[in-house]
């Protein structure tokens, strides 16, 4: 299992609907996350920056490419690009990976 750590930022006075869309979150994302290995999704915000967080199971590469390969994702990024803004690593197609620094089992 490995852990993976994204951030993005909200557009100015987005976040009630942000919260909303991720409160009605389409059961076919929830499916294509799982198929995907990704468990223990947690987003946080402070101020307008969003953390995510999630555990791939089936590793960091096979969550990305299963992500990256899915016109769904891609209908979700649009659904979502009206109120986030979150950069992608150009040579992966998927968020920009943060580095750990120091973890405590």
């Amino acid at each position: 299992m490995e852990r993976f750590v994204w951030k993005a930022r909200l557009l100015p006075g987005k976040r009630e609907e942000y919260i909303r869309r991720h409160d009605e979150i389409w059961p076919e994302m929830t499916e294509l996350l799982n198929k995907a290995g990704i468990h223990n999704y947690t987003i946080w915000r402070a101020g307008d920056e969003l953390i995510g967080y999630y555990e791939a199971e089936k590793g960091i590469a096979f969550a990305s490419s299963t992500q990256a390969e899915s016109p769904l994702v891609d209908k979700w990024n649009e659904y979502m690009k009206d109120v986030m803004v979150m950069e992608k690593d150009p040579a992966t197609g998927t968020h920009y990976a943060l580095e750990q620094v120091f973890y405590h089992k």
